[in-house]
């Protein structure tokens, strides 16, 4: 068994259970750094399968199968939080699981994780377990419709969900003797959809990155926008939360929390999952390391990668048939196409994504720079005089020097590759 804080190398096998677009992604990331990826799957033609010759097919809950399979990996991670938490329990007992087995049994059943929340003195919308059709009816008394009931676990893109307002016929949605674990929130008339994509090392390191602004249509993710169009304190608030969850779980590998931003400015976190997430799929274009390649890094025990951006993006999901429409979309300005390999298509299935990529906005040194004449500055380096002091700044520095640090400040900037050419001045 490898040792919990042993440095896993290139070279070792992630064993990657489930084997979708997300199992996909974490196994081309883990092969860009020198890995292995073995998938666990209970389908023999995944989308993950494409992309590497090591394959187990067999049922999540096939014991002798996970053995089989845990033997030939070094570190094992999942790609969606509905993975029967006894079966990683089991795994875990054979080789390192990451996140462990208890941040998916508390993410996969929606009362554990609301109580969860609550126990850390995070804000959720109030709800109520209920197991029938009289707990229901007393848990109406309290939380007054508009409500939300939804099942206590699986579920997903709006599946098993059901609004109930002041006049639905209760027993119309659950049957009198149905017996089922479900959950009762209320709901939220909130301003903004947010998510927010956290990474955490075996040492207790952490890398977050910028919240994205997350648009559903019929219960499925449309777009994310990063960044967000939030206050930059709702933001900041949105990164300490999730540290904070983060802590508290014992996470090591990646979580996504959704959350709501009210009308009010306030923050209301809906739902956890302790994996790469759609919304964060702009990472790959944008971001100086993915949320794919960040969660190699995490669970090898490897330096956390920069979760800073060089571009702003547009993600936007291809569901069912506008597949057919890729031809059209490769060819689209600064747009990245991003093909899943499923062989079949049907209504609200995610068969792709692609990411439009712009400079980062105006908030950042770069987009001045941006702005003025390429004839001008052709230099990779510059150096930038404020109030009389030179500072030399390379691209990275200069993509993340604030404008409103320099307001007011006459800035010089010279290339110095190119001493012979003129200098360039700009009044803020």
């Amino acid at each position: 068994m490898t040792s919990q804080s042993k440095v896993i190398q290139p070279g070792s096998v992630i064993g990657i259970v489930g084997g979708g677009q997300l199992g996909r992604m974490i196994a081309i990331a883990a092969h860009r750094l020198g890995y292995k990826a073995h998938i666990f799957c209970e389908e023999k033609n995944c989308p993950a399968s494409e992309v590497t010759n090591l394959l187990t097919v067999a049922k999540y809950n096939n014991f002798k199968a996970l053995r089989n399979f845990a033997k030939k990996v070094d570190v094992v991670t999942c790609e969606f939080e509905n993975i029967p938490f006894e079966s990683l329990r089991y795994i875990s007992k054979i080789v390192p699981v990451r996140p462990r087995w208890q941040c998916f049994k508390i993410a996969q059943n929606r009362s554990r994780e609301k109580e969860f929340l609550k126990k850390i003195n995070i804000e959720t919308a109030p709800f109520a377990t209920v197991n029938n059709l009289d707990e229901l009816s007393k848990a109406l008394q309290d939380i007054k419709p508009p409500c939300i009931l939804k099942t206590g676990q699986l579920g997903y893109d709006g599946k098993g969900q059901v609004k109930i307002n002041k006049n639905t016929k209760i027993n119309r949605i659950w049957k009198r003797g149905e017996k089922s674990i479900k959950i009762l929130e209320k709901y939220i008339d909130f301003d903004k959809e947010i998510s927010v994509i956290i990474a955490r090392s075996i040492t207790g390191k952490i890398a977050a990155y910028d919240p994205a602004e997350n648009l559903h249509r019929n219960h499925i993710l449309a777009r994310s926008t990063v960044p967000a169009k939030i206050p930059d304190r709702v933001a900041k608030e949105a990164k300490k939360i999730a540290r904070k969850i983060a802590v508290e779980i014992g996470l090591v590998g990646l979580l996504a929390i959704e959350m709501f931003v009210t009308k009010d400015s306030g923050i209301i976190v809906n739902e956890l999952a302790p994996r790469p997430h759609n919304s964060g799929h702009w990472s790959i274009d944008c971001n100086y390391t993915s949320q794919f390649e960040q969660t190699v890094r995490a669970v090898c025990n490897l330096k956390l990668g920069s979760c800073k951006r060089h571009s702003d993006a547009v993600m936007e999901n291809i569901l069912g048939n506008e597949v057919r429409n890729w031809k059209r979309i490769i060819g689209k300005k600064n747009t990245r196409l991003h093909l899943y390999g499923k062989n079949q298509s049907r209504p609200g299935r995610k068969m792709g994504h692609i990411t439009t990529v712009s400079p980062l906005k105006k908030d950042s040194f770069f987009y001045l720079m941006f702005r003025i004449s390429a004839n001008l500055f052709t230099a990779n380096a510059f150096e930038l005089v404020l109030q009389g002091t030179p500072e030399l700044l390379n691209m990275h520095d200069v993509f993340y020097a604030p404008v409103n640090k320099c307001t007011g400040i006459t800035k010089t900037i010279r290339p110095i590759l190119n001493p012979k050419q003129k200098s360039g001045k700009i009044n803020s």
